[in-house]
């Protein structure tokens, strides 16, 4: 080696050491990958062992929940067992009430009760008050339920009183009246129907088919434009026979009457009747109809 091969190296160094560096810096490049795969295997090792480690602890906590429950269910059954065996012949109640309970291995006692049977007793029924004085009646009392003879003498006291018997034939008689009459509105001749339904209203006030005489006179006058007899006719209707099967109808047919005599008030307050006093019928729904296009 010459001086100017020497002067080219750092002071203090020498090829030597150089030499050995480059060998030392080879070893620990050729260890290094050798140091990260052992890490890599330490690691996933530690993490095997470790789930190892925590499945084997949550069976063991299993396992003893288990245990648990079955060693409660069997102080239970121990218990039961125990004050059955140990429970003393029935006693009176005062006894039973008196003795204290057993205390068993589960810290709760169970009390000794004794049975006791209740008969019903053999007592009758108190006896009820069921005698009622009989009152006569007074002289003056029985005036009032006896009516004299046609010829002025009083009439024995165990006379029967008749009802009245029916005319079958009067009555049929009377339908075919009312029959032919309406038979006349329908016809033509409505001047005369409503002639011969009127006197017939008026002739036999309670014949069953008085009220409808009235009302079907109304509606011919209405037929007619006489809307002023038509609504009289209907008034008498509505106050003679208020319970009559005609009467909604003829409430529904004198308010329209009012209305087309202009009495627009007297047709609403007849319309507000007939939803108070008879709801929830066919008239009571038209009246409220009717009501409604009053209001617009």
């Amino acid at each position: 080696m010459t001086v100017s091969d020497t002067a080219s190296y750092p002071p203090g160094r020498t090829p030597r050491s150089l030499v050995l560096e480059h060998r030392i810096i080879r070893r620990l490049f050729a260890i290094a990958p050798l140091c990260a795969l052992t890490a890599c295997a330490t690691t996933g090792s530690a993490q095997s062992e470790l789930a190892e480690l925590k499945a084997e602890v949550r069976a063991m906590r299993e396992t003893q929940a288990r245990l648990e429950k079955r060693l409660e269910r069997v102080e239970l059954h121990a218990s039961v067992s125990q004050s059955r065996t140990a429970a003393p012949a029935p006693a009176p109640a005062r006894e039973a009430s008196s003795a204290p309970a057993a205390p068993t291995s589960s810290g709760y006692s169970t009390p000794d009760l004794a049975v006791v049977k209740l008969k019903p007793r053999n007592e009758p029924a108190p006896a009820l008050p069921t005698r009622v004085a009989v009152v006569e009646p007074t002289s003056d009392d029985m005036e009032m339920f006896i009516s004299p003879a046609p010829d002025g003498d009083e009439a024995p006291a165990t006379a029967e009183v008749s009802e009245p018997k029916v005319d079958e034939a009067a009555l049929a008689v009377l339908d075919a009246e009312f029959e032919q009459a309406v038979a006349a509105l329908r016809t033509g001749n409505v001047e005369g129907g409503v002639t011969r339904l009127q006197s017939f209203a008026e002739q036999n006030p309670r014949h069953p088919r008085a009220d409808n005489a009235l009302y079907f006179s109304g509606l011919g006058q209405m037929g007619l434009k006489d809307h002023a007899s038509a609504a009289k006719s209907f008034e008498r209707l509505i106050s003679s026979y208020p319970a009559g099967d005609a009467v909604l109808d003829g409430m529904l047919r004198l308010a329209e009457c009012r209305m087309r005599l202009n009495q627009k008030d007297d047709a609403r307050a007849l319309y507000t009747r007939i939803l108070t006093q008879f709801p929830g019928t066919a008239a009571a729904t038209q009246a409220e109809q009717r009501l409604a296009s009053l209001s617009h």
